[in-house]
């Protein structure tokens, strides 16, 4: 297998690992010392793009706490990108908040096309800033999101996120496990202390981040071809390897209704993009030693979770110990035929074909992909070892099926990947999925 990926990836020196204790991580080792709060003069130009598709319940909210923010309203733009809404969002956004910008998709161009669309809208701006239309924000939430990115602390940041009412937390920073699969870090915790500390973090979630304008461009915004989900933790991973850096701001606090949009789609839709998007980014972010190591045990998951998911009830009919000898007989072989007619084939459930159509989208492009991981590979700045401690969890098992949890194991063994990471657990539990 790594002679056959050798010759697919080409031989290149890699970063040889760095060795990790094997001891507890500590989140102390990610934390950052803010400077001083920014003075209202020395605020920049900001953009606050929110997409919106049939979003029309959420409007008033979000926008009433937008026009309270305590931001200069002179240095400040919000930007509505509607992505073909059929609700009536349009016309509740022109008869209700003429002061936002609106523009008006034909369709749904998706959430990655859409934020990039926005950004190329906003030529005056100085910091892009990206929000969900389900969200509500506390006044100073943009002034502390983008008050590090003035200090030259860092280049993208990412706000704490709660739930609607308050309760529980929905998003203290990112995290992903090796193969792409990410997390909101303290998703469904109580608020406390540890959530309040600001540190470094992998990605910027896109419901509510800022990135100066200049960063977006040079490193070529979101990814469209991920359309939504992940197209986040591509970018922030790819921000890292190319040596810049993303911190998650506490003191910038905003309100969450948790995957509204999504829940309007089917979810073999949904199930396809969370699939295919994190081997999108595995394959363009990891470098060429470690995706050697990646890649094998990435496609075996992903074939066990589908096997998982298929509903199949049985193997037992394609074991050829369970099969009878075929009939020799003309009646025999007639009633066979008949049999054959109406057995041919086997339901499976849809999201199983979705995933085998995710991994598809990555296998049947594969120079495409090869070109586009080039792009990525030419502009590193930064080793795979000094961004694994972002992860979090690299060895988080997604599924609690006995077999896959003994496959994550072997393969993750045969291939390194578990000495690669070893003290690189900094989330004890396992994330919410």
């Amino acid at each position: 297998m790594k002679r056959f990926l050798d010759r697919l990836l080409g031989a290149r020196p890699a970063v040889a690992p760095r060795a990790h204790d094997a001891g507890p991580a500590s989140f102390d080792e990610l934390l950052v010392h803010p400077g001083p709060p920014v003075a209202d003069a020395a605020l920049p130009r900001a953009t606050i793009v929110i997409l919106n598709y049939n979003g029309r319940h959420h409007l008033e909210l979000c926008f009433g706490s937008l026009a309270k923010l305590d931001y200069p309203s002179e240095r400040l733009e919000v930007l509505l990108i509607d992505n073909g809404s059929d609700d009536g969002s349009v016309e509740e956004m022109r008869a209700k908040h003429e002061w936002v910008r609106l523009v008006v998709n034909e369709r749904n161009t998706g959430f990655a096309p859409a934020c990039n669309q926005g950004a190329g809208l906003a030529t005056r701006a100085e910091v892009l800033v990206f929000l969900n239309n389900d969200m509500r924000v506390e006044p100073g939430f943009l002034k502390e999101l983008v008050a590090p990115l003035v200090r030259g602390e860092c280049d993208a940041t990412t706000a704490k996120m709660l739930s609607w009412d308050g309760k529980v937390l929905n998003s203290a920073g990112g995290g992903m496990n090796f193969h792409g699969i990410g997390f909101q870090h303290g998703m469904n915790a109580a608020p406390r202390q540890e959530f309040d500390r600001p540190r470094k973090t992998l990605f910027p979630c896109g419901g509510a981040m800022a990135i100066r304008a200049k960063t977006f461009d040079e490193i070529g915004g979101f990814d469209p071809e991920f359309f939504a989900y992940y197209e986040d933790v591509d970018l922030g991973w790819r921000l890292w390897v190319r040596g810049g850096s993303v911190h998650y701001v506490p003191s910038s606090v905003c309100y969450h209704h948790h995957s509204s949009t999504s829940k309007s789609f089917p979810p073999e839709v949904i199930r396809l993009l969370q699939v295919r998007n994190p081997m999108y980014a595995c394959f363009k972010n990891y470098d060429d030693e470690n995706l050697r190591k990646v890649l094998p045990a990435m496609l075996a998951l992903a074939l066990r979770r589908m096997l998982i998911l298929s509903g199949i009830p049985s193997d037992q009919p394609f074991r050829i110990e369970q099969a009878s000898a075929r009939p020799s007989s003309l009646v025999g072989k007639l009633i066979e035929k008949a049999h054959k007619h109406f057995e041919s084939d086997i339901p499976i459930r849809r999201v199983a074909v979705a995933d085998l159509i995710g991994v598809n989208d990555l296998l049947s492009n594969w120079e495409h992909w090869m070109e586009r991981r080039r792009e990525v590979q030419s502009a590193r700045k930064r080793t795979d070892q000094e961004i694994f401690r972002l992860f979090l969890k690299p060895m988080w098992c997604i599924e609690d099926d006995p077999a896959y949890r003994a496959l994550q194991e072997g393969v993750t063994k045969l291939t390194g990947l578990d000495e690669l990471f070893t003290g690189l657990t900094f989330v004890h539990g396992d994330p919410h999925k």
